[in-house]
């Protein structure tokens, strides 16, 4: 798919429709390794077609693991039955954190010579909390750049058995459900919890995929969890969920145009069933004041017709891709609206708290940026914006949901929406109503 360098998105009067959401990026990923790891053929059906699966998937392949795409989102995967054969290969993972952190982890259980590397911005992100708490366990990691950042090279470690290590949980979720990925193969062990778990409902997600590969670990609360030891087994055939997180631009689509009359957005392939965490968007929508219906694999909202949605400050520690929507539907809001508890938003693609922060005022709002809350006060009138997207396609997303102000808006590198959902701007359009 081609994109231009700029895209102006025109004035939108109301939205209608429905979209069909395209496979999760953290459940594909997960899933891709966890095939890749186990013992027998796993077939994987609707896995997400963008950049962040094609670095597993192309890391998986340098790594001896056999796979073939037998349909346009359907894979057949043939894993290793234990730790990859193999033992030394360079891999670049982009800015894939739900590829990176958890094959840091993997290799350092593989015995092997491995170099992780990524984009620019994948080296300016945070793992010395996962690379300690690995080093903690006997694995042996360099920095080959800044110390506490990638790139790393993994090389042959003492692993100690069982393992017994600690992990922060303040930063990102991310690191946790590495370790609890990777456990199985040093023969199980504890992991401790030091802080308070973000995110934790994804968290939750890496423990419903290992209990699909046959692995079932335990938690006491959030602060210790115990993982057995063993293989992986196939998982037979296991779908993927549509992406619960880029489902949030079109239920607020709406919820926005539902203000002005409009009717209600449908997305499709994802629904009250689902075992993402930021299915809870649906709570702010109808905090906000939206109508929600669900069924087990659909979702529509739309706003209350002829006002304004409602304000809120609500802590969205547990939806913390979502809340970036949230964000947005605060300037069609009656008053200031507070997100709270958002400070890991700093350690994603870009920081996105004051990525944020910067774009929301070019649009009118005024906003009050502090260390893990933005404060919003909605625009008096809202303004015609070109919005930066530092490599970020969740900024490109949210901000085009701009447009229902009535306003047009310019998205800049609006091809960074690969590395989730390639073909967005296509289905916005397709639902949009000038």
């Amino acid at each position: 798919m081609v994109f231009p360098e700029v895209l102006d998105l025109d004035p939108v009067g109301s939205a209608a429709g429905c979209v069909r959401m395209p496979g999760s990026k953290s459940i594909s990923n997960r899933v891709l390794l966890l095939a890749g790891l186990a013992s027998g053929d796993t077939v994987v059906r609707d896995l997400l077609d963008a950049d962040d699966t094609g670095h597993m998937l192309t890391a998986l392949r340098v790594l001896g693991i056999d796979w073939r795409q037998t349909a346009p989102n359907d894979y057949s995967v043939n894993g290793a039955g234990g730790a990859f054969a193999v033992k030394s290969a360079d891999l670049f993972l982009g800015n894939a954190g739900t590829a990176f952190r958890p094959l840091t982890a993997v290799l350092s259980m593989c015995a092997g010579d491995y170099r992780l590397a990524g984009v620019a911005r994948m080296h300016e992100r945070p793992i010395a909390d996962l690379v300690d708490a690995l080093q903690g366990m006997g694995a042996h990691i360099d920095y080959l750049g800044k110390p506490g950042y990638p790139p790393l090279r993994i090389l042959p470690g003492k692993l100690k058995s069982p393992v017994e290590t600690r992990v922060r949980g303040d930063v990102s979720s991310q690191y946790l459900s590495a370790l609890l990925m990777a456990l199985p193969l040093a023969g199980g062990g504890t992991i401790g919890v030091e802080g308070d778990l973000v995110s934790k409902p994804y968290v939750e997600m890496t423990l419903n995929m290992m209990s699909r590969f046959g692995i079932v670990a335990t938690r006491n609360q959030w602060s210790e969890f115990h993982v057995p030891g063993g293989c992986y087994q196939s998982a037979g055939e296991i779908y993927v969920e549509g992406d619960a997180s880029s489902a949030s631009y079109f239920l607020a689509a709406g919820a926005i145009s539902g203000l002005a009359g409009g009717d209600p957005v449908r997305v499709e392939g994802v629904g009250e069933a689902s075992i993402q965490g930021d299915i809870r968007f649906a709570e702010v929508l109808r905090q906000m004041g939206a109508t929600v219906r669900m069924g087990g694999n659909w979702i529509e909202a739309v706003g209350p017709s002829g006002g304004r949605l409602r304000a809120i400050d609500a802590d969205l520690n547990h939806i913390p891709d979502a809340a970036m929507t949230a964000a947005i539907l605060a300037l069609f809001a009656d008053g200031p609206s507070v997100l709270r508890n958002i400070g890991n938003w700093r350690v994603k693609e870009t920081d996105r708290l004051a990525a944020m922060a910067t774009e929301l005022r070019k649009v009118g709002a005024i906003v009050e940026e502090g260390g893990d809350y933005l404060r919003i006060t909605p625009p008096v009138e809202f303004r015609a914006a070109t919005i930066d997207t530092y490599d970020d396609h969740r900024m490109a997303m949210c901000f085009s949901l701009v447009a229902m102000a009535g306003v047009p808006v310019r998205i800049n590198d609006p091809a960074c929406v690969r590395k989730t959902f390639p073909e967005y701007f296509e289905h916005f359009a397709r639902i949009s109503r000038r």
